[in-house]
């Protein structure tokens, strides 16, 4: 099994992802960091909120249309959109006019257009996928998430002074082209009920109460928040952590040359061995880890992803610190393509982009743990976190075993028809 041998629209869903996913990471911090010399920090952070808030509810509403109308309609507006905007943002921030109002606002609805689509785009994954081929498939997308997200920060951080305009005009560009992608070869992938979806506001009020009633997706969201939670460390406790208390010491010495670190640095270095790792990685571990159950797969990775966290959190020693890194990459790569089949595996087909919608959640939720965390981190000690950590990791571990059983026993029950 490879890659030929998907669906067409898995291979074109993959390559339009990782266009997006690499202008986002690309210019969303860059609008950010944009916002906040135009206004000041405080008032870029309540407008930064505002944007976040705005695609959180723009993703609900993205998740309902998609049920209604079907995928293909959904994403093709999401990315006209987001070319739009682009495109003006473009001619916001142009020598022949300046607006920081129009800025905002058209942050505010490339993020609008981008969330409307996603959840039609992640049901479409599931849509054309079998339990089969589900591991490879998420593999495969989590691999293009990762370059594009280290393609994207080396631009970004290289092309914002004095290129901002030809940025956000080369971004319009590819969104023009991902567009003509979608209309011309991405073809409808929703279920055929027989029967017409209710729209409306009830309709779709309904639907996600319905899914919040779902209490096997409840595990399964819960856990991912947990795993969530403890992942975003790196950027408010861990960072704050090494920042504040890892001591100064070199890494290397070749010669006259030598490799010294502080805080910062170290955690710039554990960042990049991280996204090194699963770009460089994560293609062969789909061989490597072929004959392993996915039961092994996904308890194994989440074991050692959380151990990693757990020595970030404690250690002050450089190279026990890149040794975690590697350890808990290789728990991310072996469980998240895991996590994403049994999820694709357990929804209703008939809401899939509801429950694709309300997934999206746990990064939320995962972001809110991890802010608190760095006031928690001032009250308690580092092997306090540590443990915390575990704790969280241990917790996750559990409620995807329960998950697993009920995938198991929904397998069961549909063999015994089949069989008699």
């Amino acid at each position: 099994m490879n890659l030929r041998s998907l669906h067409p629209n898995i291979r074109l869903r993959i390559a339009v992802g990782f266009v997006q996913r690499l202008l986002s990471v690309m210019l969303m911090p860059l609008l950010v960091i944009h916002l906040a010399a135009l206004y000041g920090a405080a008032v870029a952070g309540v407008l930064t909120v505002c944007v976040a808030a705005a695609g959180i509810a723009a993703n609900f509403l993205g998740g309902h249309l998609a049920d209604v109308h079907g995928r293909r309609p959904v994403m093709v507006a999401g990315e006209l959109g987001a070319t739009l905007t682009f495109g003006l943002l473009a001619l916001a921030n142009s020598p022949w006019w300046t607006s920081g109002p129009a800025t905002f606002v058209l942050f505010l609805l490339n993020t609008c257009c981008s969330q409307l689509a996603t959840p039609a785009a992640d049901a479409m994954m599931a849509d054309v996928s079998t339990p089969d081929n589900r591991p490879l498939v998420y593999t495969i997308n989590y691999w293009s998430i990762n370059l594009a997200f280290t393609v994207g920060a080396l631009l970004g951080g290289f092309l914002y002074d004095g290129h901002f305009t030809q940025l956000l005009t080369g971004a319009a560009a590819l969104c023009l082209l991902t567009t003509a992608v979608l209309w011309r070869w991405i073809s409808e992938t929703a279920p055929d009920t027989g029967t017409p979806a209710a729209g409306g506001p009830r309709a779709m009020l309904r639907g996600y109460l319905a899914v919040a009633r779902d209490h096997v997706f409840l595990r399964q969201l819960a856990a991912a928040a947990l795993i969530a939670a403890v992942e975003m460390q790196i950027g408010y406790y861990i960072a704050v952590r090494l920042a504040r208390e890892f001591p100064a010491q070199n890494l290397l010495a070749l010669g006259g040359w030598r490799l010294d670190v502080d805080g910062v640095a170290i955690l710039g270095i554990l960042r990049a061995v991280n996204a090194a790792l699963v770009v460089a990685l994560v293609l062969f571990a789909t061989t490597l880890l072929a004959r392993v159950p996915e039961r092994v797969r996904l308890h194994g990775g989440i074991v050692l992803f959380t151990l990693g966290y757990m020595v970030w959190a404690v250690s002050d020693a450089g190279w026990v610190l890149i040794a975690a890194a590697v350890v808990l990459t290789f728990g991310e790569i072996a469980s998240v393509p895991v996590r994403q089949a049994v999820l694709a595996d357990l929804v209703d087909p008939e809401a899939r982009t509801k429950y694709m919608a309300a997934y999206a959640l746990n990064a939320r939720i995962g972001l809110l743990v991890a802010a608190l965390c760095v006031t928690v981190g001032a009250f308690v000690p580092a092997l306090g976190m540590s443990l915390l950590y575990g704790t969280a990791g241990c917790a996750a571990i559990l409620l995807y075993r329960s998950v697993l059983g009920v995938r198991s026993a929904r397998e069961s029950a549909d063999k015994v028809p089949a069989t008699t």
